[in-house]
């Protein structure tokens, strides 16, 4: 095992590109301290979390035609895009089985990032039991606007994403001196303010906190990527990203763009090899 920090970044369906490089670690038996997910960041490491390889992939990829699994209708009728059902108990319980055993053995910790509606604050939830801790993935995952908001423990949460996006900072607090951070982005992406601010504004009108939080995420993302980059030319922090801008959204149902990403990010992580293990093992 590493003793490092692994950062997993949200953006919906660019996550395949995240599913490729954990593949890969998983191809090498590569382990490390802690693993921090924000939205599909934390989706993809519960399979990596349980090393069954592929998994991610076809959770993402096999059901795209199923209503339950993200569609209008399942929007309408539940109140989430992504169907919570499907996606938290059918799939892991029935049709692609989760090997909670598997996870349970896994040497290191795990966390998944939320933002606490009432307060707009980041919180780490620690996964220790997935079977119980799988409504911290689905908070972590559940996007503003088409989702509807997860209680934990008589706390309201949503996407982890809305208050820390690239959770790299909460990972050295930790104590990682070093953190390997998956980006679902490209070298020149920046994030510029959101343009749904007023139905935000209507929809989260008794969470003034949470709308804070809205309003400022764009200066938050890009200060992190400053420091990324600082860390990354000090020696502390190693980055695996998309190389060119990636052409598919949040929300993507094209089988072939998807299984395309997977494979970039699967290649970029084995590009990566060579510098990744000279990271790790100065």
């Amino acid at each position: 095992m590493y003793q490092a920090g692994l950062v997993l970044e949200g953006g919906g369906m660019r996550g395949l590109f995240t599913a490729g490089v954990l593949d890969y670690f998983i191809d090498l038996g590569m382990e490390f301290q802690e693993v921090y997910g924000v939205s599909a960041g934390i989706c993809n490491a519960c399979s990596y979390l349980s090393k069954q390889r592929g998994r991610s992939l076809r959770v993402n990829t096999d059901y795209l035609e199923d209503p339950r699994y993200c569609s209008v209708e399942s929007l309408i009728k539940t109140g989430d895009l992504f169907g919570a059902d499907m996606l938290y108990r059918i799939i892991p319980d029935e049709l692609d089985p989760y090997d909670y055993e598997t996870f349970q053995k896994y040497p290191g910790k795990a966390y998944a990032v939320v933002t606490n509606c009432e307060t707009g604050k980041a919180e780490y939830m620690r996964l220790r039991r997935m079977d119980k801790d799988i409504q911290a993935v689905r908070a972590s995952s559940s996007m503003p606007m088409v989702s509807r908001m997860v209680e934990i423990e008589g706390q309201l949460y949503l996407d982890g994403g809305i208050s820390d996006s690239i959770p790299v900072i909460q990972s050295m607090r930790n104590g990682n001196e070093k953190n390997v951070v998956v980006l679902t982005r490209d070298a020149t992406y920046r994030k510029t303010p959101s343009r749904g601010m007023a139905a935000f504004r209507l929809r989260y009108k008794k969470y003034p906190n949470l709308i804070k939080q809205m309003e400022y995420r764009h200066v938050r993302y890009n200060k992190t990527l400053e420091f990324i980059e600082k860390g990354r030319k000090m020696g502390k922090i190693f980055v695996i990203q998309p190389k060119k801008p990636i052409e598919i959204g949040r929300v993507e149902k094209d089988k072939e763009k998807l299984r395309e990403l997977y494979e970039e990010g699967y290649e970029s992580a084995r590009d990566s090899y060579e510098g990744l293990m000279e990271f790790l093992k100065r």
